[in-house]
């Protein structure tokens, strides 16, 4: 344990940025690493973006054996921290600022100067991730318990690309929950409570259904006349998917020759707008 007396002695760091000061406090963390038995206090000051926070931090430093580490993105913060840091005789070592200029010059592009891009490109990461793992949860209607808290609502018959496109929208971010329409099951009562301006219904042509179907049959090596790929049958399923959309009151988009981009930049369009 260390001794309070002992404390007194080590420096005291502090830590400058305009986001939390993560990065920071993990630099001088690594630092301190490379010197066995040393020690140094450090305090945070995080979403410093106005020169009245760089005052205060600078009469603290002054008061101690201190010194300044700093990730500071707005060009006339950063500078306005070195000059008072340089007049009061206390050392401060910018951390983030000398890499912005150099890549400045490499990209031939001018910063945004936003604090706390990282995290927001970290917060976007993790949701692009739950989104995925959400799709997977609540595809061709496994759980209908998921499509209450679905961004999407997915519906069609078989084949009609829902899961290649539950899992493209995920990765634009979106929660999708998909359900098959069939005409010997009953849809889950969870389908009928939903937002209806967040259910797309997926329309496609008996001809062209009938095309894919037998193709499937023929790739997996099965009988292409089966009962899945007759025209017939297609045909009454196509009509039990208008009944159900209709009562739901979904936003309906054929997707008879559309590739699943384009039906997902339609329906991503479609949500923006209702919002």
């Amino acid at each position: 344990m260390t001794k309070e007396g002992d404390r007194m002695t080590e420096p005291i760091i502090y830590v400058v940025s305009d986001s939390v000061g993560e990065t920071a406090e993990l630099v001088t963390k690594a630092a301190i690493s490379q010197f066995s038995g040393s020690n140094a206090i450090i305090k945070r000051f995080p979403y410093v973006e106005v020169k009245e926070n760089i005052d205060e931090v600078i009469s603290l430093a002054k008061m101690s054996r201190s010194i300044i580490i700093y990730t500071l993105v707005k060009p006339e913060i950063r500078k306005y921290l070195h000059k008072k840091a340089e007049q009061s005789g206390i050392h401060a070592v910018d951390v983030l600022g000398p890499l912005i200029d150099i890549f400045e010059t490499i990209f031939d592009k001018t910063p945004s100067y936003e604090p706390g891009l990282v995290r927001k490109l970290d917060a976007d990461y993790f949701k692009r991730i739950e989104a995925i793992e959400f799709a997977v949860k609540y595809d061709d209607g496994r759980d209908p318990r998921g499509l209450l808290k679905a961004d999407i609502v997915l519906v069609g018959v078989s084949r009609t690309s829902k899961t290649p496109l539950s899992q493209y929208l995920a990765h634009k971010r979106f929660k999708v929950a998909n359900v098959p329409v069939v005409p010997e099951v009953d849809p889950p009562e969870e389908l009928f409570k939903i937002d209806s301006s967040k259910c797309i219904g997926l329309k496609i042509s008996a001809e062209k259904l009938y095309e894919i179907r037998r193709e499937r049959l023929i790739t997996l090596g099965l009988d292409d006349n089966a009962i899945y790929a007759n025209i017939e049958r297609i045909r009454r399923e196509i009509e039990y998917f208008e009944l159900i959309s209709g009562k739901i009151g979904c936003h309906i988009i054929d997707v008879t020759n559309k590739a699943v981009e384009e039906t997902a930049n339609i329906i991503i369009n479609y949500i923006q707008n209702k919002k």
